[in-house]
């Protein structure tokens, strides 16, 4: 029925011009034309009735809910327009999008400046591979390491204390080494990930801007995961450092007992 007063009323003035030619040309029996044009006078009367007193005021009252939604879809519009979506302050976005990409790139390049500064063969050597931010040369910092800072000495050249304390400090040192490789892969990806975001909100509609921004904020939980990484290998370096001053204590200390000792033996 809906569909029917729809369509009734989009083709009113069509409808009830044919409605009226019908009336008009339709036969009417030949013994009784008086009576016929009375009918016909009154169905046109009938019809002018109905128009005033049923189609009008529907049209009326359908106007007047057209009308009603129509205002109230402009003030959405214009709220969208004015208050959440602006078109100012969108391009102002947008503008500072495009200059923060610029300086993702001045960040990237500087972060890849070469800073090596070894001269000699074995430290340069293993300088490049430090520098690499390639982890995939972190399985053969191990042997470079070594090569470069020599191995744990035999037993026969060190007491166990000295070759432990030794073996700690050069697996701290070679550990803070391969982190450092990863890391800078790690920051690789990030910046990479940092310029698809800022590429993606340059040319993102209001709509899509808040899952881009979601996907940045997870980027960044991820980059405080590998800062506190970082920050755990300092400290584990540290830590180290602060365990070979308190190792040499000791090793002071007994040395300072044995002599001790040796001259009262040597008194007696």
């Amino acid at each position: 029925m809906r569909h029917l007063l729809n369509a009734f009323l989009s083709h009113r003035i069509q409808l009830v011009a044919v409605l009226l030619i019908v009336c008009l040309v339709a036969p009417q029996p030949v013994h009784a034309q008086l009576l016929g044009l009375g009918g016909l006078i009154s169905a046109i009367g009938g019809i002018g009735s109905a128009i005033l007193n049923v189609i009008a005021p529907a049209l009326q009252q359908q106007n007047g809910l057209l009308s009603t939604l129509n205002n109230v879809l402009t003030a959405l519009n214009a709220f969208f327009q004015n208050v959440i979506y602006p078109k100012t302050a969108i391009a102002r976005a947008q503008g500072l999008v495009g200059a923060l990409g610029g300086l993702y790139a001045t960040i990237r390049a500087t972060s890849t400046v070469n800073v090596a500064s070894a001269t000699l063969p074995v430290p340069q050597t293993f300088e490049d591979l430090v520098l690499s931010r390639n982890p995939m040369n972190i399985p053969t910092v191990t042997t470079q390491y070594q090569t470069l800072y020599q191995t744990v000495p035999a037993v026969t050249d060190a007491t166990p204390a000295q070759r432990d304390m030794i073996d700690m400090t050069d697996a701290a040192a070679q550990d803070a080494f391969k982190r450092s490789v990863a890391l800078d892969g790690i920051a690789d990806t990030e910046m990479q990930a940092a310029g698809q975001i800022n590429q993606e909100l340059q040319a993102a509609a209001p709509g899509t801007a808040p899952m881009i921004e979601a996907e940045a904020a997870a980027w960044l939980v991820r980059a405080n995961a590998y800062t506190q990484s970082a920050l755990s290998d300092v400290i584990r370096v540290r830590a180290i450092a602060l365990a070979n001053n308190s190792d040499l204590l000791k090793f002071n200390a007994q040395s300072a007992a044995q002599f001790r000792q040796n001259a009262i033996n040597a008194l007696k």
